[in-house]
């Protein structure tokens, strides 16, 4: 199966969720927050990284639950417009 090129949206949207989740995951280590949520560190690092723009719900919700974020604020986050640069 061929995989299709992110669109610039999804990217973005990915760079978004990654910077959500390092802000959430605070001073907390990435090997703790990642087997509290049953990933890898790696995995964890690549989301956190937008390397993994698109990342498993199942992922996502795992993560979101060790954070204590909800799944409706993770997506309004990283749904919401790109911001305008001051």
């Amino acid at each position: 199966m061929v995989r299709l090129p992110l669109t610039p949206a999804e990217l973005e949207r990915g760079q978004r969720l990654g910077a959500l989740l390092r802000q959430a995951r605070g001073e907390r280590s990435i090997l703790d927050t990642a087997l509290d949520a049953g990933i890898s560190p790696e995995t964890l690092r690549k989301i956190e990284s937008g390397r993994v723009a698109t990342p498993a719900f199942p992922t996502i919700a795992a993560i979101a639950a060790v954070l204590g974020l909800s799944l409706d604020a993770v997506w309004a986050e990283i749904s919401a417009p790109a911001r305008l640069a001051s």
